[in-house]
Formats: structure tokens, C-alpha cells, sequence
């Protein structure tokens, strides 16, 4: 079992090595878009890719029935924004528009995902050179096979990318990311139950959520097992939190924008069960 964490942990840091060639060619605002923006490309495209192989082996014509991928939260990912049509454009001068269309596409095949994925991979300041090597990166490091620790290793992945920005990003990083050792100590002293509803005034990027449902989903309960609710002022952290849902199978509600808790809450009539925020956040919202 040991063998197993340690790879996973190389994994995670392989990922985020290989996305570090992106380093000194491409604006540090600009960066943290642009690296979330290709993880969760690539999940979706294989969660779809996954689900449609199974409708194909069934046979019975359903793998382009939309429906078909709701029933098991997968996004249905058009043709035109599948990682196999990225990856064979990897090294075009039109790399960064393929993906910026392919983000289009998603979001207009599904509706929850309207203006929150990134589309800056054109932008004249990203060379498209070196956004190749990353997508290659991405296509031959990123395997996945169909059990739920694989599953959950990508969103792994994610978190820890998110963690390295934070770090990299230094107080501001704050503002979208609370250490995991604050979050699991929150959780674990709430503790959170099967089929309860959370919810967090200033989520950043949703860590109270995935822990919560770890810890559902560790005493017995299921990942799905949990409905919660957030807001976040910062829009890009807010897009990022839906997308870290998106990724964790985590259905939530926050909100149809971004938006200030103090000035205009989104969540006036929640009923809650509990109520998660760091330190930090609370003091923000009381200041």
C-alpha cells in the first residue's frame, strides 16, 4: 500500500513539474488559468471518453444521448473538445484556438459550466510552442484506469497544483486556498453526515467541500452524499471552485455569479447544517 501513495505523490509532483516548463512564457497572473484550465480539460475528456465505451459496448445507440452522461455526472464533451483532438493539434500554430473553441463547446453542451472555463490559450502572449510540450505532458502522463483512487488521483492532482500556486502566490495565494491541515481539522471536529447540506461564506476554491465529502464517504457514506453551497467574491476563484466540483463529482450551488457574502448574499434562505470558513475568511467578512 505504501508503494502505491508514494507513486501517487510522484504523480502529483510529476504533473506539476512538467507544467512548470510553462514558467517565464506567459504572464504569472495568466499561469494559474491556464494549468487548471488543461487538468480539468483532460478529466472531463476522459470521464467522457470512458463513459462512452461503455454505451458503445451496450450497445442499445445511447452513447450520444446527453442524458446517457448525466445519469452518472459526466459531462458530455462534443467531439471537437476531446483531448484526442487536442493532443493531435498539440503542435499547430492554431493549438491555442483548438482549445479555447474546445472550452467554448463544453460550456455550451453544458449549461452549469456557462463562463467558467478559462479561454486565454490564443492570447498573442502564450507560446504556442511550448503550450505543445505541456499538452503532450498531459497526454502521455496522465493514465487512468476505472477504480474510484484513480478517479479521485486527477482531483488529487488538482488540489495540489492549486496548493503550489498558493505557495508560489504567497499571502494572496490565501485568497483561494486554505492549507489541508486547517481543512481536515475543521471537518474532522464538525463532522459533517450523509445527505447534510455545508456550506462555506467564502469557499475559494472548494477545499472545505472535497474534504467534507471525504469524510462522508470514509465513514460509510458515498462521494455523492452531500449537498453543498458556497460563494466567493473573486470570479476567478469562484470559476475555479465550480471547475474543482466539477472534477470531484461534487454537486453544488454557488450561486449564478461571483459575489461579496457581506454586500449581497446569494444564500439568503439556506437552511444549513453546517457552516465551514477558515479564520481568515470570517475576519474578512466581519471587517
Amino acid at each position: 500500500m505504501a508503494e502505491k501513495n508514494n507513486a501517487n505523490i510522484g504523480f502529483e509532483k510529476q504533473i506539476w513539474d512538467a507544467a512548470c516548463v510553462l514558467w517565464g512564457h506567459i504572464p504569472a497572473a495568466e499561469y494559474r488559468k491556464v494549468i487548471v484550465g488543461l487538468i480539468f480539460l483532460r478529466y472531463i475528456s476522459n470521464a467522457f471518453e470512458k463513459r462512452y465505451n461503455e454505451l458503445v459496448a451496450d450497445g442499445d445507440g445511447f452513447e450520444d444521448d446527453r442524458d446517457a452522461y448525466a445519469m452518472e455526472n459526466v459531462f458530455f464533451v462534443p467531439e471537437e473538445a476531446r483531448w484526442s483532438k487536442i493532443a493531435s493539434s498539440a503542435h499547430t500554430p492554431e493549438i491555442g484556438t483548438t482549445i479555447d473553441n474546445a472550452m467554448r463547446a463544453i460550456e455550451k453542451e453544458n449549461t452549469a459550466l456557462k463562463n467558467v472555463l478559462p479561454k486565454n490559450y490564443a492570447s498573442p502572449d502564450l507560446d504556442k510552442r511550448v503550450l505543445g510540450d505541456v499538452v503532450d505532458i498531459f497526454t502521455n502522463h496522465i493514465h487512468m484506469n476505472d477504480d474510484e483512487n484513480d478517479k479521485d488521483l486527477l482531483g488529487r492532482t488538482y488540489e495540489y497544483c492549486i496548493q503550489q500556486f498558493a505557495a508560489y502566490e504567497g499571502v494572496k495565494g490565501g485568497e483561494f486556498y486554505t492549507p489541508s491541515s486547517i481543512v481536515k481539522t475543521i471537518v474532522a471536529i464538525l463532522k459533517p453526515f450523509a445527505n447534510c447540506r455545508v456550506y462555506d461564506p467564502c469557499c475559494g476554491s472548494g477545499g472545505m467541500f472535497v474534504q467534507s465529502a471525504k469524510f462522508i464517504q470514509a465513514h460509510s457514506g458515498k462521494r455523492g452524499d452531500i449537498a453543498v453551497y458556497g460563494q466567493e467574491s473573486n470570479a476567478d476563484t469562484w470559476k475555479m471552485a465550480k471547475m474543482n466540483m466539477a472534477i470531484r463529482g461534487i454537486d453544488a450551488d454557488f450561486g449564478p455569479y461571483q459575489a461579496d457574502t457581506f454586500f449581497n448574499d446569494l444564500h439568503k434562505t439556506l437552511k444549513a447544517d453546517f457552516i465551514m470558513a477558515n479564520e481568515r475568511e470570517l475576519l474578512g467578512l466581519i471587517a
